[in-house]
């Protein structure tokens, strides 16, 4: 049997962002400004109260609600996530009783960000394929407007909350995720991380993390982001990461009906397609009114091409996601 995703949903938080509200705290920064440099319009924002798991259960509830499967044929519990409600338990154990999923039903938990999506396919790839399970659902959730000095405006207007399901079952015909290549540099662990609320203190692995070090006054996390930095690895990176996975898969530019992108922002994106020559019409930027919500800017970005029309049953696409870890992926999908 081979894996193929058989279907998609997403939620966002009711609560936003909007660049009008951001101008108004900094109002050095236009709300032009902000568009033309991000992309970005509205970002949802979870609740004081609200968390990733419970991003990650609307997320699925819509899914369940759309009739694609009832929770008690799921097998397997993927909960993408670097923003746990918990050090301990697992956030997906959380999900997985409040889904009412099976006891004897895997749950685990994935740390890892902009590239999680497409190592949870991977993973779920291989629990079906090792015939481990034939139904897995992955979860993407993240709340990293939790991590976020009210300060910085240069990572707040970036960052959205929301959650996705994806559903991944068992197929008797031709493999429809393929193609899978991985990337993993810890020595940039520290362009992008959240000092502070971990065991040890950020400043150990970036000492340019430190509050002071920015000009900020300290608050709970005080996530911290090299934006240079993590520009010149996605420039560096993902051009090889595109070549890798199109190489595996025999596909050109031309056989690829979509390239779907971790929706980092904008600017970096167009930079990528225009550097790999990829045609606008081809290369959907779809993060204006959710922002950059780590692992579930691509499953979000693919729902929405759904909704749209954009994306269609039989579509091959190149999927890519990058960013902190560092890390990167990338697959091949036929949709």
């Amino acid at each position: 049997m081979n894996a193929r995703i058989s279907a998609i949903d997403y939620y966002l938080p009711e609560n936003t962002l909007t660049n009008a509200d951001l101008s108004a705290e900094f109002p050095e920064w236009s709300v032009e400004k902000i568009a033309r440099k991000t992309g970005i319009t509205n970002r949802h924002v979870a609740a004081d109260d609200e968390f990733s798991s419970d991003l990650a259960v609307r997320a699925a509830e819509r899914l369940f609600a759309r009739g694609s499967i009832d929770p008690g044929a799921v097998d397997y519990l993927l909960l993408v996530t670097q923003s746990p409600d918990y050090f301990l338990p697992s956030t997906a154990a959380l999900v997985h009783e409040r889904l009412g999923l099976r006891s004897n039903a895997g749950a685990t938990d994935v740390s890892l960000g902009c590239s999680g999506f497409i190592y949870a396919l991977g993973l779920a790839k291989g629990l079906i394929e090792s015939e481990q399970a034939s139904t897995v659902l992955v979860v993407t959730a993240d709340t990293y407007t939790k991590f976020l000095n009210p300060q910085d405006k240069s990572v707040r207007t970036i960052f959205g909350d929301g959650a996705s399901a994806t559903l991944i079952t068992a197929d008797g015909t031709a493999d429809s995720l393929y193609a899978f290549s991985y990337g993993t540099d810890g020595s940039g662990a520290g362009h992008l991380l959240v000092p502070h609320g971990g065991l040890r203190p950020g400043e150990v692995l970036s000492p340019e993390s430190a509050p002071d070090r920015r000009g900020l006054a300290t608050t709970a996390y005080d996530l911290f982001m090299n934006g240079a930095e993590i520009f010149n690895f996605t420039i560096r990176t993902v051009p090889g990461l595109v070549d890798s996975v199109m190489a595996k898969a025999g596909l050109a530019v031309d056989d690829v009906d979509l390239f779907v992108f971790h929706q980092a922002n904008k600017f970096m994106l167009e930079h990528l397609r225009t550097r790999l020559g990829i045609p606008a019409e081809k290369f959907p930027i779809l993060m204006a009114d959710s922002g950059n919500t780590v692992s579930g800017t691509i499953p979000i970005a693919l729902a929405m091409a759904v909704e749209s029309g954009i994306l269609q049953r039989g579509m091959t696409l190149l999927l890519v996601g990058f960013g902190v870890g560092l890390s990167w992926a990338g697959s091949a999908v036929t949709w």
